[in-house]
């Protein structure tokens, strides 16, 4: 019989467990019933938090930087670099992870601390930048990082307009000739599991603007104030998908910055060396915090079993709860999904004792599919 070869290529389990943590617990498990069983391991990530991290994991050197936060505090971000390769998590800068508790700032929060990110890569050297989005606590547009980058948002007066999606409807004038020069030598990918539009119905604020604290009357403020500034700035561009991503630092990226949209997971796994890695395998097992439908949705583990399946390797997932029927899971090419929830029923003890529950799923596929 074939050697066994596992690769463990699985998402954080959000709250609970690091996508390094994932794979050190079901490493762990699988051996306390294999012992020799080859394990390979590779943390994923699909551009939103966590994708620095498991660029890191990857072999990526870890950077940091002093950028502004969401609030306009300084916070320290980090960045990932290998060769002239970097990877820019804008959660990193203006993620909802450096607000208070219980504080937001739907019509002020900025994402001038992603601008200076991307800065910090660029004077890193980085000519390839992976733009990582989402898990925002801004509804900017993206302005507030373009600011910072060099372009200028003026009002009636001539002066700088407040921060924030709030502020961008008094604009009356953008200029981007201020933009650092070294952008248009950079090839600049948005790396997003979110296609909304910037705008409208599925726009950024309808759609994401509750999670970070805005009222119906902010998202009616901030829907109106990011079209104006699609108006003046570019309005076909609006509508592309990935525009609306991260409070709509996808539309900021890809109207000045020359940015190309692609799916954040298919990107992280051509950066992450994913492919050489599959042709190792015999057995792929991924997962995240929670398999529902938006996992089918451009999550880590839905890129991870298609691709997997396009080898004819097969797949099993590792979750925190499984939300998925049977039939859904084998049409995402998932072979069989193992929840922590069928081990421990009480969501809250079952996020405190991830780690060991997750060993137990382990052990349970090592019997399934190794012995």
């Amino acid at each position: 019989m074939e050697t066994a070869r596992v690769l463990v290529a699985a998402d954080k389990f959000k709250g609970s467990l690091t996508a390094v943590q994932v794979a050190e617990r079901v490493t762990a498990g699988l051996r306390r019933v294999v012992p020799g069983v080859q394990v390979e391991t590779l943390p994923v990530a699909d551009g939103g938090d966590g994708t620095v991290a498991a660029a890191v994991a990857a072999g990526f050197e870890r950077r940091e930087a002093r950028v502004t936060g969401p609030l306009g505090d300084p916070v320290t971000a980090a960045y990932a670099l290998r060769g002239s390769t970097a990877v820019v998590e804008m959660a990193e800068a203006s993620g909802l992870q450096h607000l208070p508790d219980g504080v937001f700032a739907p019509l002020t929060a900025t994402t001038y601390g992603s601008g200076e990110l991307l800065r910090a890569a660029l004077e890193a050297g980085a000519t390839t930048i992976v733009f990582g989005v989402g898990g925002s606590a801004t509804t900017d547009g993206g302005a507030g990082m373009l600011a910072a980058l060099g372009a200028r948002f003026l009002d009636a007066d001539g002066k700088p307009v407040g921060p924030g999606g709030g502020g961008l409807a008094e604009l009356a004038e953008a200029d981007l000739s201020g933009l650092d020069a070294r952008l248009k030598d950079v090839d600049l990918v948005l790396a997003s599991d979110v296609d909304n539009p910037l705008t409208g119905p599925k726009g950024a604020p309808e759609v994401y603007g509750r999670q970070k604290g805005a009222s119906e009357e902010d998202i009616a403020v901030l829907d109106a104030a990011l079209s104006h500034y699609a108006s003046v700035l570019g309005p076909e561009t609006a509508a592309l998908p990935g525009a609306g991503a991260a409070g709509g630092i996808g539309y900021g990226a890809l109207v000045a910055l020359g940015a190309r949209f692609r799916p954040g997971i298919e990107v992280m796994l051509d950066v992450l060396g994913f492919a050489p890695a599959l042709a190792r395998a015999t057995l792929v097992i991924t997962g995240e915090g929670s398999l529902d439908e938006q996992t089918l949705h451009g999550k880590a583990p839905a890129g991870v079993a298609a691709a997997a399946r396009e080898a004819g390797i097969e797949v099993v997932a590792v979750c925190g709860r499984l939300a998925l029927s049977q039939e859904a899971l084998s049409g995402a090419g998932i072979a069989r999904a193992y929840a922590l929830a069928e081990l421990e029923p009480d969501p809250a003890v079952s996020m405190a004792q991830a780690g060991p529950l997750l060993e137990r799923a382990a052990e349970s596929i090592a019997r399934d599919f190794l012995s």
